[in-house]
């Protein structure tokens, strides 16, 4: 207790740092924000950011364009260091729109460069990655070129050097957007199948949100730049899902409500 006549003053505790630390599973962002510098000022593409996404749960992230989802999965990659906030994550690979398969190789050595890259010899590589062509239905392609390959397929061998990578974290970056509308389909299905035989955490950005519903546990809706979440709707409809369900429509519906866009 201060003497008498004494005065007391507040310590105040200062702000935390802006940090990028490993979470033993799993994605948390809390308060995050970060902006880009521009001749004329600058440009902030996340203002308070927070999201969770528990271990071997899928989180689609949904918004208008330029709203900071790109800006997201670097931070959760550990490409950018967020300006402010704490971001927390388990180690994460990220795979963007196109699939920047090397034109030079086969499929199978495409599939398997992240095991070449870390040292381990090309049979060995190669072994490890060739099963996973079946499950996707790449089988017989192993030594196809890229430029051999339809879209869909060079987005599987892409995907299959995404799991390769041996992270616990995906973080995809619009993966199907380049492709056809039957293709797209047909991709969604197998990353649902394939997440299920190879279960792990996964954050997808996305414009589409049909995609956003079929293949999240979850769906966070983003606003306008500066981008934040402003909605979470989530998804309990039992797995393989129908465009067509009820359900997923219904899901569908209120995603779009919260991102403004049900007419």
């Amino acid at each position: 207790m201060p003497a008498k006549g004494a005065t007391t003053s507040r310590i105040e505790a200062p702000a935390p740092e802006p940090r990028t630390v490993p979470a033993p599973a799993g994605v948390r962002l809390a308060g995050v924000t970060h902006a880009y510098p521009r001749r004329d000022g600058t440009v902030t593409a996340l203002a308070g950011m927070s999201l969770t996404v528990a271990e071997r749960e899928t989180v689609a992230v949904v918004g208008p364009s330029g709203c900071g989802k790109s800006t997201l999965l670097e931070l959760v990659c550990g490409l950018q260091r967020p300006q402010a906030g704490t971001v927390e994550a388990a180690p994460a690979v990220y795979m963007p729109q196109r699939d920047l398969l090397l034109p030079w190789s086969c499929a199978l050595d495409n599939a398997a460069l992240p095991l070449l890259v870390a040292g381990e010899p090309r049979r060995r590589a190669r072994e490890r990655a060739r099963p996973l062509f079946a499950q996707l239905g790449l089988g017989g392609f192993e030594t196809a070129m890229p430029h051999e390959l339809s879209g869909g397929m060079r987005q599987r061998v892409a995907f299959l050097r995404t799991l390769l990578s041996g992270r616990p974290v995906l973080a995809l970056d619009e993966p199907f957007a380049s492709l056809d509308a039957l293709t797209r389909g047909q991709a969604q299905a197998w990353l649902a199948g394939a997440l299920l035989r190879e279960p792990r955490t996964v954050v997808l950005v996305t414009h589409d949100v049909e995609e956003a519903v079929l293949l999240g546990d979850r769906v966070i809706a983003m606003s306008e730049r500066p981008g934040r979440a402003v909605a979470e709707v989530p998804v309990p409809v039992p797995r393989p899902r129908r465009r067509t369900d009820p359900a997923v429509v219904e899901r569908r519906e209120d995603v779009l409500r919260a991102l403004g866009a049900a007419p």
